[in-house]
């Protein structure tokens, strides 16, 4: 089975994020980078599913130079390839391009696959909108935020949790999948796949041979402002009598939230 994983190098949610108020972006001096953990359950799933029927499974991502250290990361947890497509862009956050690009890609770099893996969403944009643009630019079925996958012969059957209960949903292949959490608990890095990952070449797409046009380059997507949450205002500590405390708690909620 051909299976096709993409992923993307994110923020750590651990760093604190400064924003370039100039630049409408986030500074990224100091900032650490790791790859998307949503990214890591797609990874994971393909993994498992190369192990049991066998196949090749291929890492992918959109981006500058530097997001070659997320590709190495998952040739190190097992990948066969992993593939750069430059793109020297900053984050536009438009992801009508994204797809554009990946769907591009896939057609002329690797003439399609049995399976495109996605995480469901990327950290820091959290759009959750690329996969399902590539499922509908190469004209393939789709599920997304997946907790469980089941591929056969030519059919895959995907599960997903909705509120009150489970759907199921079937799929002929090829066909894009995102994973949510739960789908599986993503494997470390072994030392020996880490030093195979560091001799492995990273061919590098560019965004020339793909055949893209500066208008389907061009984003769609203009931001006008970008900032931090606002901070946080202390919480209040009511103390004494029960009741008194469940009245002015209410008045809180009343006069002053103004939930109520």
């Amino acid at each position: 089975m051909n299976m096709l994983v993409f992923v993307k190098r994110v923020p750590d949610t651990e760093s604190r994020i400064h924003i370039q108020r100039e630049t409408r972006a986030v500074a990224e001096e100091g900032l650490s980078f790791v790859l998307n953990p949503y990214d890591e359950y797609a990874l994971e799933e393909a993994l498992r599913i190369k192990e049991a029927k066998g196949g090749t499974v291929r890492v992918v991502s959109v981006g500058r130079d530097e997001a070659a250290a997320a590709l190495r990361k998952a040739l190190a947890m097992g990948a066969d390839e992993a593939f750069l497509i430059k793109d020297g862009t900053p984050e536009t956050y438009d992801g009508l391009r994204t797809a554009r690009v990946i769907a591009r890609t896939v057609e002329r770099r690797f003439g399609g696959a049995d399976l495109l893996l996605f995480g469901k969403q990327a950290f820091g944009a959290d759009n959750s909108q690329v996969p399902a643009m590539v499922a509908e630019l190469l004209g393939l079925p789709q599920a997304t935020v997946v907790t469980r996958l089941e591929v056969g012969d030519g059919a895959a059957t995907a599960f997903r949790e909705i509120e009150g209960g489970m759907e199921k949903v079937a799929l002929t292949l090829p066909a894009v999948v995102t994973a949510q959490k739960g789908l599986n608990e993503p494997r470390y890095e072994t030392l020996k796949g880490i030093m195979a990952a560091k001799k492995k070449a990273v061919p590098v797409v560019t965004l020339e041979e793909l055949g893209l046009g500066p208008d389907e380059l061009r984003s769609r997507v203009k931001i006008v402002g970008l900032d931090a949450p606002p901070a946080r205002q202390a919480g209040k500590l009511l103390q004494g009598d029960p009741a008194e405390a469940a009245r002015e708690v209410v008045r809180l909620l009343r006069d002053e939230a103004k939930i109520l």
